[in-house]
C-alpha cells in the first residue's frame, strides 16, 4: 500500500510540476525540481532535482517520512523528519540525472 502512495506522490509532483511551468510568473524552484522541507523541530528547505523521486534511497526516505507524518505538510511541499546533514549526505550519495 506505502509503494501505491508513493506513485501516487510522484505522479502529483510531475503534474504539479507541469502546471506550474505553465504559469506566468517566476519561482526559485528551478524547472526540473522540487522544494523539501527537512528536518526534525526547524525544518530547512532544499531545493532537489525531481530525478531523486525515481532513486530507491530517496523513496525509503519519503516512505519512513509519510509512515512518521502522514501526507499532512504544514510547510506546504513535502516534509522530511530527519536531521540535515543525514539529508545532506544521503543526497550526496545520489545522481542529479
Amino acid at each position: 500500500m506505502g509503494l501505491v502512495r508513493l506513485r501516487y506522490l510522484i505522479a502529483n509532483v510531475r503534474s504539479f510540476s507541469k502546471l506550474n511551468s505553465s504559469r506566468k510568473y517566476e519561482s526559485d524552484v528551478p524547472k526540473g525540481h522540487l522544494a523539501v522541507y527537512v528536518g526534525q523541530i526547524q525544518k530547512r528547505r532544499f531545493v532537489v532535482p525531481i530525478s531523486f523521486l525515481d532513486q530507491p534511497l530517496f523513496q525509503d526516505l519519503l516512505r519512513h517520512s509519510e509512515e512518521e507524518l502522514g501526507f499532512d505538510h504544514p510547510m506546504g511541499g513535502l516534509t522530511i523528519s530527519c536531521h540535515e546533514d543525514a539529508f545532506v549526505e544521503l543526497t550526496a550519495r545520489l545522481p542529479c540525472s
